[in-house]
C-alpha cells in the first residue's frame, strides 16, 4: 500500500489558525459506514447520534507548556521542546540548534529559574536532558513555557486553555488530543443525562503525531511510542458497555489507539499502564471501538490511515474532498467528523 494513496489537495486557507469562538459550534461531518452517506451538522448535534447505553471514551491528558527558550553559558539562544518524562527530572527533548548542543552542555532558562544539562544523544537526534530548579517543575513551566502548537499553526494562541480539553487532568502531553477540544461542560452534562457513559484513558501525546511518514510503503513505517494508562473504574464502564451490546465511541485517535492496544479478541479491556506503538491502517480489524469522533487530518498521515481503516479509504477520501469543497476547517483547531 502506497503512502501517496492517502494524499488529497488542501488549500492552505482551510488550515484553521485559531480556535472557533464557541467550542461546540464547530462543524460536524457525519459518516454512516453502513450507508456511506455524508451529513453536515454542528458539533453540538452529536448528541442526536449517541444512544443511551453507548460509552464515550476520551483522553484526559493535559498539554504542558513544553516549548522553552533559554541560553547556553556562551549566551547563544536555544530552544527545547519537552517530549516525554523519562524519570524524575530527566526528559527526552527536541533541541535547536541540535548541532550546538552536545553532551555536557548547560543551558539556563527564565533568568535562572530553570537549568538544564545535556546527558545523552538519543536515537533520532533527540536529547536526554536533566533539569535543575527550586520549587515545583510544572509551576516553573507554566511561568516560562509556551504551548507546543503544531508547525502548521502560525497565529499566536491568545488563551492557552483553548489548546486543552475541558476535562484535561494529567500533565504530560506535547500536543492536545484535538477531537476532545469540541466538548463543553454543558454538552458533556447533556450527554450523560441521556444515559451515555463517559470513560477516560490517559495517553500522553508525543510530538511524533505531527511527524510525516517518510517511507513510500505504508507497511514499512514505524510508529513513535506513547505512554498510557487506564484505571479500573473506566475499564468497568467499557466492559459493561461491550457486554450489554452497546457501542464504544472513541473521542479521538489517541483514545482509539489505547483501546485497540489493550483489547482482547472480544473487545474487553483491563487496567494497565504501558507504552503503545500500534499502527492502524487499512486491513486492520478493530476489536474494541464501534465509532470515532475525530478532526480532519494531514495528507499522507498515520491518522488519515487510521480513519481509513475504520471507514474505508475510498469513502474517507470522498468525505475529505467534500470537506474541502464545503470549506470545512482542518487540523487541530478545525472541524470534526463522527464515523459511526
Amino acid at each position: 500500500m502506497k503512502v501517496s494513496d492517502f494524499n488529497y489537495n488542501l488549500p492552505e486557507e482551510l488550515i484553521a489558525q485559531v480556535p472557533i469562538k464557541k467550542r461546540d459550534e464547530s462543524r460536524l461531518m457525519i459518516l454512516d459506514t453502513d450507508k456511506e452517506t455524508i451529513e453536515h451538522k454542528i458539533f453540538k448535534d452529536i448528541i442526536d447520534y449517541l444512544e443511551p447505553g453507548d460509552c464515550l471514551v476520551r483522553n484526559n491528558t493535559k498539554v504542558i507548556p513544553a516549548r522553552i527558550y533559554g541560553k547556553k553559558e556562551t549566551g547563544a539562544n536555544v530552544e527545547f521542546l519537552l517530549l516525554n518524562n523519562i524519570e524524575g527530572d530527566i526528559w527526552e527533548s527536541i533541541v535547536r540548534p541540535g548541532n550546538k548542543l552536545h553532551i555536557g552542555t548547560k543551558v539556563i532558562f527564565g533568568n535562572g529559574l530553570l537549568e538544564a544539562e545535556i546527558l545523552d544523544i538519543m536515537p533520532g537526534g533527540t536529547r536526554k536532558v536533566k533539569f535543575y530548579y527550586k520549587g515545583i517543575f510544572n509551576e516553573i513551566l507554566d511561568e516560562i513555557g509556551l504551548m507546543p502548537l503544531p508547525p502548521y499553526i502560525h497565529e499566536e494562541l491568545k488563551d492557552r486553555d483553548r489548546y486543552q480539553t475541558v476535562y484535561a487532568k494529567y500533565n504530560g502531553s506535547a500536543a492536545a488530543p484535538t477531537a476532545g477540544l469540541h466538548f463543553t461542560p454543558e454538552l458533556l452534562e447533556k450527554i450523560q443525562q441521556k444515559g451515555i457513559k463517559i470513560a477516560n484513558v490517559t495517553l500522553h501525546v508525543g510530538i511524533g503525531t505531527f511527524r510525516p511518514v517518510k517511507e513510500t510503503e505504508v507497511e514499512k513505517h514505524e510508529m513513535h511510542s506513547e505512554h498510557f494508562y487506564i484505571k479500573q473504574e473506566d475499564v468497568d464502564k467499557i466492559n459493561e458497555t461491550k457486554r450489554q451490546g452497546h457501542r464504544i465511541i472513541s473521542v479521538g485517535t489517541t483514545s482509539c489507539r489505547v483501546l485497540e492496544s489493550i483489547a482482547n479478541e472480544e473487545g474487553m479491556v483491563k487496567e494497565i499502564e504501558g507504552d503503545t506503538k500500534i499502527f492502524i491502517y487499512p486491513g486492520y480489524k478493530f476489536k474494541c471501538i464501534d465509532g470515532l469522533i475525530t478532526n480532519f487530518h494531514l495528507p499522507q498521515s498515520t491518522l488519515l490511515m487510521l480513519v481509513s481503516a475504520l471507514a474505508g479509504k475510498d469513502y474517507i477520501m470522498r468525505a475529505y474532498n467534500e470537506a474541502v469543497k464545503e470549506k470545512y476547517r482542518f487540523f487541530s483547531f478545525g472541524d470534526a467528523m463522527l464515523i459511526k
